[in-house]
């Protein structure tokens, strides 16, 4: 079985707005949920992490090698039967100019899946924990490839931080990219839904496009005796597809208007699809 490669992925997104696996190009059934079939899963996804440490000293972390590496988680959930799913690109082409991505946060599967996506639109930057950027070699790799850490101890620093370096981002010529719920959850909650995405936008004068992303296939590991250590990678559900949409661009706007509309949009977005949300 041959998988979709990389340039047919973006090709597909740039002449359609939308990618969906087609079926000649995934296992004709889907792998039987187990410990094997998440081992599988999760390696394709996480890999791109240590390949990153590893090519950055050498030299040869360029960012279409890190969108490379990032695709291969299309392509493990391909060869596992499931189905990527990508719709609404539409809307991005609808401006031309950096943008101000907000996106729900359900796993660490989109922080992979997203990048491939995103790139197609041009250069972008993206949020992460500050942890990483502690760790050796891929600290540098995650800076390489755009990441602008951020760490949960100072809210207010980190909006300052958050509002300096991402306008300097954007009129730089990259879109940026914020989960705007910070962690992971499975349920999109007006309540964690942090305004700071929609006041960087303001600053910098961009439009904001709403994302939104169901990847329960592979939700974070929260009991037994690996989830010290494996949080990032539970229990793999074959059951499911992976998807991604675009909604509209949202004028820039005062930033209260703007966080509104992205999170009705990604709301019933969200909700359009089954999944849970608190409003």
């Amino acid at each position: 079985m041959r998988t979709t490669t990389l340039d047919e992925f973006q090709s597909e997104i740039r002449a359609t707005g939308g990618y969906r696996t087609p079926d000649e190009r995934r296992a004709a059934k889907r792998a039987k949920p187990g410990a094997w079939t998440t081992f599988r899963f999760s390696l394709g996804v996480s890999h791109v992490f240590p390949m990153c440490a590893l090519l950055e000293p050498m030299g040869k972390l360029t960012i279409r090698k890190w969108v490379e590496l990032c695709f291969s988680s299309v392509t493990i959930a391909e060869r596992l039967g499931m189905n990527v799913i990508v719709e609404g690109f539409r809307n991005r082409e609808a401006y031309d100019g950096p943008v101000m991505y907000l996106s729900n946060h359900m796993s660490t599967v989109e922080t992979i899946l997203l990048p491939t996506v995103l790139n197609v639109y041009g250069p972008f930057s993206y949020v992460a924990k500050a942890s990483l950027a502690h760790l050796p070699f891929l600290g540098r790799a995650a800076a390489n490839t755009g990441m602008v850490p951020i760490g949960r101890k100072s809210p207010r620093e980190d909006l300052v931080s958050m509002l300096k370096v991402g306008t300097e981002r954007i009129h730089g010529g990259d879109s940026f990219l914020i989960f705007p719920q910070g962690s992971r959850e499975h349920v999109f909650s007006r309540r964690l839904y942090s305004s700071i995405g929609a006041k960087l936008a303001e600053r910098a004068g961009c439009p904001v496009v709403p994302l939104v992303v169901d990847t329960r296939v592979q939700p974070r590991r929260d009991t037994g005796l690996l989830r010290k250590v494996f949080n990032d990678f539970g229990p793999v559900d074959t059951g499911y597809d992976i998807r991604v949409c675009c909604g509209p661009v949202i004028p820039c706007a005062k930033a209260k208007v703007m966080h509104e509309a992205a999170f009705d949009w990604m709301a019933g977005k969200l909700e359009e699809w089954g999944l849970p949300t608190e409003r």
